[in-house]
C-alpha cells in the first residue's frame, strides 16, 4: 500500500506504464475507455503516464496477467525508459503480484484497486473518511500480505519483495485482523453518530446529489446554494475530491407560498471497477442517498463514456437498493458539448433528463423547476390540525411543506398541506395531528 503521493526523489511525477487486456467481456473500445480513466486516476495520484500496453487474451495469464511475450516487451520498455510504476487496469491476484514484483524488483507494481485506495488515502480529511479508507486498505492488504509486506511497523522490502517467514506473517495477519475489527467498531460508532445527525435535521425534504466521479456534483451544490446559504464545497477537475457527504440548506421559491426549505447533500463519486472493499467501507457515506426524498443523478454529458458512466451509477444504486427512489437525471457540462445531438443516447435512457452547464449557469432555472416538480410528484395531500399554541410547528410547516389552505376553528388551525411521506412523518412526530374525514354516504 502506498503511504505517500507518487513522486520521484527529484520531485517530478513518477513515470508510469499502464497495462490492460482485450477480452470477450471487455472489447477494445471498452478497454480504451477504462485505460483513459486509469490514466486520469494515475494523474490524480501525481503520476505521469508515458506508455500504454494492451493485449488480446481470453483471460489474464495466471502468472503475469499478460502473456510471456508481451511481458518481455513491457520489461524491456521499463528498463530502457526509467519507469517507476507499472499499473494494471484490473485487480492482480497475490501470486501475480509476487511474480511481477520478483521480475521487476526496482519498479512499483500496482493494480487499479491499489491506485484508487491510494487516491482515497490522499483525499481523506475527516476522521470518518480516514477510518473508511484505512479499513479498505487493510482488507485489500490481508490476502496479499506474504507478497507485499514484511511487517506493519517496518517495511523491509516493499511491494513485490520476498516475504518474511511464516511465523512473522501469521503475527502480522493477527495484527491486521485485530486492526480491521477495531476499525469496524470505530466506523460503526461514527455511523451511529451520522444517523443521529440525520435525525436531528428535522422535517426537511432531502435531496441527494449522486453520480460518476468528476461529473460536477460539488460545483452543482455550490451553484444551487449560491445565495449565501453555507460554505462552498471544494470543486476541482480531479477524481474523488469529495469523500465525506456535505449537506447544505437550500431555499427554493414557490408561487403563492413561502420558499421551500430543503437539505441537499453532495456524496462521494462513483467509478467503474470500484474496489469492493471501498464500496463496503463507504456504505454509510453512500447511505445518505437512501434517506433522500429525491436523487439528482449527475452525468458529464460531454464525456464520450457518459452512457457507460450512467449505467455504472445505476449499478451502484441498485447495490444500495436506492434505485427505487424518485430520481432526476441532469446532463452537466453542456458548455463542452459541441453537438447536442450527441446527447441523444442519454435522452433515450431518460427522456426527461435536464441539460445544464453548471459552469455557465445555463439550464439552472429549468433544474430548479424540475426539482420542484419532482418533489411535488412524491408528496401527499393531508389535513392537519394544529393547536392554537403550536406556533413553532405552524412556521415549520410553512417552511417545509406546501400549504394549500388553512382556517382557524375552536380546536385550532386546520391546514391542508402537500408534503413528502418523510416530511409528513417528521411533522406528525413533532405534534401535528392528521384529520380523518368520514367517508361520504353511499
Amino acid at each position: 500500500m502506498l503511504e505517500k503521493p507518487l513522486a520521484r526523489k527529484d520531485g517530478k511525477p513518477e513515470r508510469a506504464v499502464l497495462v490492460g487486456l482485450i477480452t470477450r467481456d471487455q472489447p477494445r473500445d471498452l478497454l480504451a475507455e477504462y485505460l483513459d480513466e486509469l490514466e486520469f486516476l494515475a494523474r490524480t495520484a501525481h503520476a505521469e503516464t508515458v506508455q500504454t500496453f494492451t493485449q488480446s487474451l481470453d483471460h489474464p495469464d495466471v502468472r503475469t496477467f499478460v502473456g510471456k511475450g508481451k511481458f518481455q516487451e513491457i520489461t524491456e520498455y521499463i528498463e530502457e525508459h526509467d519507469i517507476d510504476l507499472l499499473i494494471f487496469d484490473d485487480e492482480l491476484s497475490p501470486s501475480q503480484l509476487r511474480n511481477l514484483g520478483e521480475a521487476l524488483p526496482e519498479t512499483k507494481v500496482l493494480d487499479r484497486a491499489n491506485l484508487i485506495l491510494d487516491i482515497f488515502a490522499q483525499r481523506a480529511r475527516t476522521a470518518h473518511a480516514k477510518t473508511q479508507v484505512e479499513l479498505a486498505q487493510y482488507q485489500y492488504l490481508l490476502p496479499r500480505l506474504t507478497n507485499m509486506w514484511t511487517h506493519l511497523q517496518k517495511q523491509k522490502g516493499g511491494i513485490g519483495m520476498k516475504g518474511p517467514g511464516e511465523k512473522e506473517i501469521e503475527t502480522d495477519r493477527r495484527i491486521i485482523r485485530d486492526r480491521i475489527s477495531a476499525l469496524k467498531k470505530d466506523l460503526a460508532a461514527i455511523d451511529r453518530q451520522m444517523a443521529t445527525q440525520r435525525g436531528n435535521r428535522g422535517a426537511l425534504v432531502r435531496v441527494a446529489l449522486v453520480g460518476y466521479t468528476n461529473a460536477g456534483k460539488s460545483s452543482l451544490l455550490n451553484a444551487l446554494c449560491d445565495r449565501g446559504q453555507g460554505r462552498s464545497v471544494e470543486a476541482r477537475n480531479s477524481l474523488f475530491a469529495t469523500l465525506d457527504p456535505t449537506t447544505r440548506r437550500l431555499c427554493l421559491p414557490r408561487s403563492g407560498s413561502a420558499p421551500r426549505e430543503l437539505l441537499i447533500t453532495d456524496t462521494v463519486g462513483f467509478l467503474r471497477k470500484l474496489p469492493h472493499q471501498l464500496v463496503a467501507s463507504f456504505h454509510a457515506t453512500l447511505e445518505e442517498a437512501l434517506h433522500a426524498d429525491l436523487l439528482v443523478v449527475l452525468v458529464d454529458g460531454s464525456s464520450p463514456e457518459a452512457t457507460e458512466q450512467l449505467r455504472a451509477v445505476d449499478d451502484v444504486l441498485q447495490t444500495l437498493d436506492a434505485d427505487r427512489l424518485p430520481r432526476l437525471t441532469v446532463l452537466n457540462k453542456l458548455d463542452r458539448v459541441e453537438d447536442r445531438a450527441t446527447l441523444a443516447p442519454l435522452w433515450n435512457i431518460d427522456p426527461h433528463a435536464i441539460a445544464v452547464s453548471v459552469q455557465e449557469g445555463e439550464g439552472l432555472p429549468d433544474l430548479f423547476a424540475a426539482i420542484q416538480n419532482h418533489l411535488a410528484a412524491v408528496e401527499n395531500r393531508v389535513e392537519l390540525l394544529l393547536p392554537h399554541t403550536a406556533g413553532a410547528l405552524h412556521a415549520e410547516i410553512r417552511a417545509k411543506a406546501t400549504v394549500l389552505s388553512e382556517f382557524y376553528t375552536e380546536d385550532g388551525c386546520l391546514m391542508e398541506i402537500q408534503a413528502s411521506p418523510a416530511v409528513l412523518g417528521r411533522l406528525m412526530a413533532n405534534g401535528a395531528v392528521p384529520v380523518q374525514r368520514p367517508d361520504p354516504p353511499a
